[in-house]
C-alpha cells in the first residue's frame, strides 16, 4: 500500500491509507525510523538471542564493570523493572553477573563474564557492519547532524 497524505476530512483512495498527522510528527518519524532500524540490526545480526538493547547493556557494563543497575537504567533510559527482566534474561545466559556491593547491600554491581566478554566481541563486527549500512545511507555532513539533532531532541525531553 501507499502512503497518502489527506487532509482532515478527505477520504484515502482505493489501494491507499490515510496516516492522517502522523507523517507531521517527528515522534511518528523517528519510531518508524527505530523500528526499521531495529528489524535491521536483528536480521543483520548473526546471534538471534541479541536485540539492540541487549547489545547496548553488554557494552555499557563492559565499559563500566562494577556498575550499579541504577547506573545502568538511566543509561539506557529504562524504568527499574525493565532492566531487572533484561539482567535476569542476561544472568540466567551466564553473560553477566550481579555481584551484591559491598558498600549498599540494597545495591548490585553488575560484571561480564568471560563468556559474556567473548560474545560481545564476537558481535562487536557484526554491530559495526550493520551500522555502517545504516551510515552509507547518508552523507558524513549528514550523520553529523543527525546525531546532533537526535541528541538535541532527546536531552531536552529527559525528566
Amino acid at each position: 500500500m501507499t502512503r497518502q497524505r489527506n487532509k482532515p476530512n478527505d477520504k484515502p483512495q482505493p489501494g491507499t491509507l490515510s496516516y492522517g498527522i502522523l507523517p507531521d510528527l517527528i515522534g511518528y518519524r523517528v519510531r518508524i525510523a527505530q523500528v526499521a532500524i531495529f528489524r535491521d540490526f536483528c536480521a543483520r545480526v548473526g546471534d538471534a538471542e541479541i536485540t539492540p538493547t541487549l547489545f547496548g547493556v553488554l557494552v555499557l557494563v563492559d565499559a563500566n564493570p562494577g556498575m550499579m543497575q541504577t547506573q545502568l537504567a538511566n543509561a539506557i533510559q529504562l524504568d527499574r523493572s525493565s532492566v531487572v527482566s533484561i539482567l535476569d534474561k542476561l544472568e540466567a545466559s551466564k553473560v553477566l553477573e550481579r555481584v551484591r556491593s559491598p558498600d549498599n547491600r540494597r545495591s548490585n554491581a553488575l560484571h561480564l563474564t568471560d563468556k559474556g566478554r567473548q560474545w560481545l566481541a564476537q558481535l562487536l563486527p557484526e554491530v559495526r557492519a550493520h551500522e555502517q549500512r545504516l551510515a552509507s545511507r547518508l552523507g558524513p555532513e549528514e550523520l553529523i547532524t543527525l546525531r546532533d539533532l537526535l541528541d538535541r531532541l532527546g536531552s531536552g525531553l529527559r525528566s
